[in-house]
């Protein structure tokens, strides 16, 4: 029995036809999808304390529910007793299921749990129809047990699209229901 997301669903069944209507594409090939999204974060912190980057391992862990990546250092820099090859990152890189199970929570659970909520600014589009946004805390996802944590820290979030702009990739995103700044008004 094969599952399938509740995104890709509404992706396969609405979205590319909407897609293809809205800017008329010659083939459904054309319609953009979402090819992955990229969850990062920099702890620099940890070039003191090392427990923080396997804290940041398993919240990463919890959050996307896959194992994340642990990003090392390129170069040594001697103001920040950074030597090359420390581990100072962490990132996840999820794809299909994931990838649409990911956002379907991000959008419905998380996003609605972020205080003081306006809205996601549209400012965070690359120019080839990518798109980029910062959390600032982790414990809006309720995978996060916030007696656990040891410290507040905050996230990129990356939705990388085959969307050749930043126009097509907005539709995209908000066809499976991000709720960006300024969406009422139209």
């Amino acid at each position: 029995m094969s599952y399938e997301a509740r995104l890709y669903k509404l992706y396969k069944e609405q979205i590319v036809q909407d897609l293809f209507k809205k800017f008329s594409y010659d083939s459904v090939m054309q319609v953009p999808k979402l090819d992955k999204i990229v969850i990062n974060r920099g702890v620099g912190d940890a070039v003191s304390d090392k427990k923080l980057i396997d804290a940041t391992v398993q919240e990463f862990a919890q959050i996307a529910g896959q194992q994340p990546i642990v990003t090392i250092a390129k170069k040594s820099v001697s103001n920040f007793k950074l030597r090359e090859g420390m581990p100072i990152g962490c990132k996840v890189t999820l794809r299909k299921q994931k990838m649409y199970e990911f956002l379907d929570r991000f959008i419905n659970v998380a996003l609605p749990r972020v205080r003081d909520f306006r809205g996601i600014p549209q400012r965070g589009f690359d120019g080839r129809g990518n798109f980029t946004m910062g959390i600032k805390e982790q414990i809006i996802f309720p995978e996060i047990n916030v007696d656990k944590i040891n410290k507040i820290a905050g996230m990129d979030i990356t939705f990388v699209t085959s969307a050749p702009t930043d126009e097509e990739a907005l539709a995209l995103l908000k066809a499976f229901g991000m709720p960006f700044q300024g969406m009422n008004k139209q």
